[in-house]
């Protein structure tokens, strides 16, 4: 990895500030672009004076900035979002402004720097009302959500931008990620880490809907490994396209639940007695999601490291020591 300069967008971020921790162990100089709007400087603090790693503190909705940030750079991994479909359905204009003005801008720096490649963060939301499973990338339905359209358009724009201007681009549908870092504060906080802390506080966890509604989910570690993958691959057939980044497997809520339980109980056997609590199914939601990901094992070489049950231990662990 040295001399290979990787820019990385929302790199404060839960996603982001792993693969900048992960590529600056790597021996690659590493920018990381974010306005600490989601993300957290404690995320980064261990990184911040490494003389590979450089903070760039500015907007995507901003071109300029952009272009500074990406100059010299040889790949982007562009992690830089508003997350969370509730986020999405109260503020979409906002959600809008970030997910695909932030995104062009990133795209139109890109070109303009001539970065070798341009690899972004999809999303399994682009699935919308398809009940098809696994999902497969070239099956997908409406979208249910103001986030999951932007999510789609970015994969729109990153076709027009390979195919008009030859940048090479590859988009990941990411899949329910979870792991160290991930937030468990705040209104959107993602379930794996928001359950985690409530258990630890011997509150009681509410599952949207009836709990049989599923996920695939996914370790950042794998996540990680398909950003590697992606921006290393001499594979001419595996570029300008989109791959699902997942483990594989689906977890019901209840599943999930019980399993946290379970290994938290190690920790504090007071949890053992917590209950669980039930409220209405949450807007936008998608029933179930669960990934093929044969086209990553045999365009990319994927192979996941760690199940949903091996990635909860992990995270959990994290969770223990740092919360």
């Amino acid at each position: 990895m040295k001399n290979i300069k990787i820019l990385i967008t929302g790199g404060a971020g839960f996603i982001g500030s792993n693969l900048c921790e992960y590529f600056i162990n790597k021996g690659a100089c590493v920018v990381c672009l974010d306005n600490f709007a989601t993300g957290h400087r404690h995320n980064i603090a261990s990184l911040i004076n490494h003389p590979n790693f450089t903070l760039v503190e500015g907007d995507i909705r901003d071109l300029e900035t952009c272009q500074s940030a990406v100059y010299g750079i040889d790949y982007v991994l562009h992690q830089a979002a508003l997350g969370s479909v509730p986020r999405s359905i109260q503020n979409p204009i906002t959600s809008n402004d970030v997910n695909v003005t932030g995104f062009l801008n990133m795209l139109v720096a890109s070109r303009d720097a001539k970065v070798k490649r341009f690899i972004y963060a999809a999303s399994s939301s682009t699935y919308g009302d398809s009940e098809a499973l696994p999902k497969i990338e070239n099956v997908i339905g409406k979208p249910l959500s103001p986030y999951a359209i932007t999510k789609y358009v970015n994969e729109l724009y990153a076709g027009i931008f390979s195919s008009t201007y030859g940048l090479e681009t590859i988009g990941l549908r990411y899949f329910n990620v979870f792991g160290r870092r991930q937030d468990p504060n705040g209104a959107y906080a993602a379930v794996i880490p928001l359950f985690v802390k409530q258990f630890m506080s011997l509150q009681s966890p509410i599952i949207n809907g009836d709990g049989n509604y599923s996920r695939d989910f996914t370790y950042i570690d794998n996540v990680i490994q398909m950003n590697e993958l992606a921006m290393l691959t001499t594979n001419p057939d595996a570029i300008n396209t989109v791959y699902n980044t997942a483990f594989g497997d689906r977890t019901t809520l209840n599943q999930l639940v019980g399993s946290l339980k379970e290994i938290l109980t190690k920790y504090k056997p007071q949890i053992k007695h917590v209950e669980i609590l039930h409220g209405p199914n949450r807007a936008g939601d998608i029933p179930h999601s669960l990934a093929s990901i044969d086209k990553a094992k045999k365009l990319l070489g994927y192979s996941p490291k760690f199940s949903m049950k091996q990635g909860l231990e992990q995270a959990v662990d994290w969770y223990w020591k740092n919360l």
